[in-house]
């Protein structure tokens, strides 16, 4: 007798349906409650209030730092979380000094000051500054070009501007980095006395932007100082050497760097109720430059970390992963704090499955990158139907975040929050980076985005 399978595969087909169907319901109802809970009852702006506030800039190795990390433990342990600790990391102690001061000088001796800040890391100049005549290049390479004969005793002034013309700004930043980060080393190497970088920033303004730099193998007294001007300085001094080649900068800086000193990572966990072995992390880096608060760099990242384990216990989801918040400490200046956190992971044999940062400001949420394999790929882009309703439409491969980056090659999934950026390099390691700078509402958004992600990974698991 011949029996016909059609009838049973179409009901194991009606079936799967229907379980499907129930999920997607069950999921939009999840997150309507994290987005809901989140706007309405949120906590991460009253956080960010007061470590930008109340602490305010918190460079690794400053007292402020010091006292961000009793801060945010205090609160973790506030909310009740199944374990809070901090983990040791030795970082670097650097420290700026008394204020910059810089001016141009024409060839007849008139005056114009302008607006600098010494590079993180940077070495000072001579008690009595420097003053010196001016070559401006675009790269690393012109300078290359140019060679001893034309830098020998000249300052030299990076002036390769972020590229407007490019809609993700975070690549107009990596076209440029490059002069920051490795201009005094290389220009030290054609021995020029000094280097001043534009400041990399799309907005014209007179606000000079800080960041790291590296002196690389360079003896230590061969380094030379190396500044940022703000956008403004720059166009003026790039129009003024026009005019005038043989025109003299003078800066002066106080800058100095200390031994290495003590800081903790800070740590707070929600033990998952079926894979307590199996981690999922969140988290932003709780260091920030001392020119401003650090609110959008990375004080934003930070709450909207602890966001997401305070929603989740608020909305009563007991993940199945045990769900960590890690608040890194040393991302600006050496990634001490991402590097500790994957050794010890790695040294206690620790399974990571999952980690999201939140590294790009405190401004409105757009998606996530994803730097993942195919599979893991495809089921976040099943995902997208149900983040539509909040207009997160941003999945795309790509970067995960700094911190989160050592894990790499023992987790599954790396990803971070993609905001909208086209303002944040407004911001970005300069004094303006305060509290005020912050929305509420947008940050709030953040951080439900975040929670809404973790949670459907945390629910689906990886591949």
């Amino acid at each position: 007798m011949k029996i016909s399978l059609l009838p049973t595969l179409l009901f194991t087909l009606l079936i799967s349906s229907v379980s499907i169907s129930q999920n997607a319901v069950q999921d939009s109802v999840m997150l309507k409650k994290l987005y809901t809970t989140a706007l309405t009852d949120g906590k991460a702006y009253d956080w960010l209030d007061y470590l930008s506030n109340e602490i305010g800039g918190r460079l690794s190795g400053s007292y402020e730092a010091e006292l961000a990390v009793k801060y945010t433990e205090a609160e973790l342990k506030e909310l009740g979380l199944d374990k809070v600790w901090l983990q040791p990391v030795m970082v670097p102690k650097w420290t700026r000094g008394f204020k910059e001061y810089a001016y141009i000088e024409s060839p007849t001796g008139d005056k114009t000051i302008t607006n600098i800040c010494a590079l993180g890391g940077s070495v000072p100049t001579p008690n009595l500054g420097i003053k010196a005549e001016v070559v401006e290049v675009k790269g690393l390479e012109e300078l290359a070009a140019l060679g001893r004969e034309k830098l020998e005793g000249k300052i030299i002034f990076y002036n390769r501007p972020m590229q407007p013309e490019l809609i993700q700004t975070f690549e107009a930043y990596g076209g440029c980095v490059d002069q920051r980060y490795s201009g005094a080393a290389e220009a030290a190497k054609f021995g020029a006395v000094g280097v001043i970088v534009r400041s990399l920033s799309l907005r014209m303004d007179d606000f000079p932007h800080t960041g790291a730099m590296s002196y690389g193998d360079t003896p230590v007294n061969q380094r030379i100082p190396a500044a940022a001007i703000s956008t403004n300085g720059a166009e003026y001094l790039s129009s003024l050497l026009k005019l005038q080649p043989n025109l003299l900068f003078y800066f002066k800086q106080n800058c100095k760097t200390f031994d290495d000193v003590q800081s903790y990572n800070v740590i707070g966990e929600i033990t998952g109720s079926t894979k307590p072995n199996e981690y999922m992390v969140v988290g932003g880096h709780l260091d920030s430059w001392d020119l401003a608060d650090g609110a959008h760099d990375d004080g934003a990242g930070c709450v909207q970390s602890m966001e997401v384990l305070r929603l989740f216990k608020k909305v009563g989801y007991k993940p199945n992963h045990t769900i960590r918040v890690v608040l890194f400490m040393n991302e600006e200046n050496g990634l001490r704090g991402g590097k500790k956190y994957a050794e010890e992971a790695k040294r206690k044999n620790e399974t990571h499955r999952f980690a999201l940062e939140s590294d790009a400001g405190g401004f409105t949420p757009r998606g996530f990158t994803f730097d993942t394999d195919a599979a893991n790929f495809k089921k976040v882009q099943s995902w997208e139907g149900l983040f539509k309703p909040y207009l997160i439409h941003y999945f795309e491969k790509g970067y995960g975040g700094a911190d989160i980056g050592p894990l790499k090659g023992n987790i599954n999934v790396l990803a971070g929050l993609r905001p909208d950026s086209q303002r944040y390099f407004d911001y970005h390691h300069a004094a303006n980076d305060t509290f005020d700078a912050v929305n509420k509402r947008e940050l709030e958004l953040g951080a439900a985005t975040m929670a809404s992600l973790v949670y459907l990974f945390d629910k689906y698991g990886v591949e």
